[in-house]
């Protein structure tokens, strides 16, 4: 099915082009938003005649989006999940745990803009981009994690990856090469 793009849509094409996509999509989706209707001769009149509206409304959107985005840009958000020893999660986060969080810390997130490719089902750092608008995507950091000790520890880059008795030991190896080290530091200074 022929449709002309009433706004832009990521992967199709930009406003008031004419693409052909399948009739389903076009149908179930695109026609029923409103992001497109269909390719007829008095329906490319119609675009034409209100085009310069339409780009006003686009505009505007867009200016709207702008600044949501910039509230959002670089923030990171914790979210504490139960999860194995592996790191393997309980369960998974999704977009709607995402927006909660977002919510939370008194930034307001529509989760249709969150953009995971899948759930997220391993404590960790994650890059997660937010679309506010077609034109607009900024980069959040999704800090998912046991407690609030293991978020900070993985926020100043330890690797949390491995199981938690293997982390006990490398910290107290760590500790005590540390105090062997400003032993020695010290005895030299006393030399």
């Amino acid at each position: 099915m022929d449709i002309i793009l009433l706004e832009r849509v990521p992967k199709l094409g930009a406003m008031g082009e004419v693409v052909k996509v399948r009739d389903g999509f076009a149908r179930n989706f695109l026609l029923r938003q409103g992001k497109a209707l269909r390719a007829t001769d008095a329906n490319k009149a119609k675009f034409e005649r209100e085009r310069a509206m339409l780009e006003a409304r686009n505009a505007e959107r867009r200016a709207a989006a702008g600044e949501e985005a910039k509230a959002l840009d670089g923030m990171s958000f914790t979210l504490i999940r139960q999860a194995g020893e592996s790191g393997q999660l309980y369960g998974s986060v999704s977009p709607r745990d995402i927006a909660e969080a977002a919510a939370a810390a008194g930034v307001a997130v529509d989760r249709g803009h969150i953009q995971l490719l899948s759930p997220i089902k391993t404590i960790g750092l994650y890059k997660v981009s937010v679309a506010p608008h077609p034109e607009v995507e900024v980069s959040i950091t999704v800090n998912v994690a046991r407690s609030p000790e293991e978020a900070a520890a993985q926020a100043r880059g330890e690797d949390l990856s491995g199981p938690v008795s293997d982390r006990a030991e490398i910290r107290a190896a760590a500790e005590a090469l540390f105090e062997e080290a400003q032993a020695d530091a010290a005895a030299e200074d006393n030399a």
